[in-house]
């Protein structure tokens, strides 16, 4: 099969090799592109014979790039440390004849908080396009939330399967990240001339809740619904608190 993976890890040593495991019926090409891990996870990558690139730190889709750049083949299959691909993605992966450069494919995420699947809200409903040609796609250069960048001819299918997305451990990993990408993200707003405003801080985190708790059935996940809608109301009104403080120091 004629697919690369491409993985961006730092200090991924507890979860990368259910993820390579998960690979190794679908390619002979792994990419892994380290920015500075200090535990196993460099040497659990080489023990899955994957390629190694250590660099630094420039953001994530910069750095999804560099390993695109030095794949074996032009077909990526772009993954994140904590995701593994279920055995029906497997054998579809397998299966296909990727003979036309302007298709992408769109992929099914179950995403897991401590192990729980979270059916419904935020997570319930997730898919993303991460099978592509690198003759014609590539990520932007966003340091956080990146997207694809496609031509406008492109055609998208549906690939049955999943992608496993072990996202939360435990909850003090859970609000670390969150207090990053909210960081991360007002960074993003602030550089774009973005500006923060009363109903934004406070309505937005509020509405985020009632659409993800109530409208997408997050409740119907128990006690974790609760806390992912509440995780991401806290989220957007942190990411707005950061913007404001960014705009007022460059007053």
């Amino acid at each position: 099969m004629n697919i690369s993976a491409v993985i961006i890890t730092k200090n991924e040593a507890h979860i990368i090799g259910n993820t390579l495991q998960s690979l190794q019926k679908v390619t002979n090409d792994i990419v892994i592109v380290d920015s500075g891990s200090t535990d196993e996870t460099v040497a659990i990558c080489k023990k899955f014979s994957a390629t190694v690139i250590e660099t630094d730190w420039d953001g994530y889709g910069i750095n999804k790039n560099k390993g695109i750049k030095v794949a074996k083949y032009d077909w990526i299959l772009s993954l994140d440390a904590d995701e593994a691909i279920d055995t029906e993605l497997q054998q579809n992966l397998r299966q296909l004849t990727l003979n036309n450069e302007l298709e992408v494919f769109d992929i099914r995420f179950k995403n897991f908080f401590c192990n729980k699947w979270i059916r419904f809200g935020e997570w319930g409903f997730d898919r993303h396009i991460r099978l592509f040609n690198r003759q014609k796609v590539c990520w932007n250069i966003a340091a956080v939330h990146e997207n694809l960048v496609f031509p406008g001819e492109v055609k998208v299918s549906r690939l049955k399967g999943n992608i496993l997305h072990y996202t939360v451990h435990n909850r003090q990993e859970y609000d670390a990240k969150t207090d990053h990408y909210a960081r991360m993200n007002a960074k993003k707003y602030f550089a774009a001339g973005k500006k923060n405003g009363i109903l934004k801080q406070y309505l937005s985190p509020l509405f985020a809740f009632i659409q993800h708790y109530i409208f997408r059935l997050g409740f119907l996940d128990g006690k974790e619904g609760l806390i992912i809608a509440k995780t991401t109301a806290r989220y957007t009104f942190l990411k707005y608190r950061y913007l404001k403080e960014l705009n007022r120091n460059r007053k």
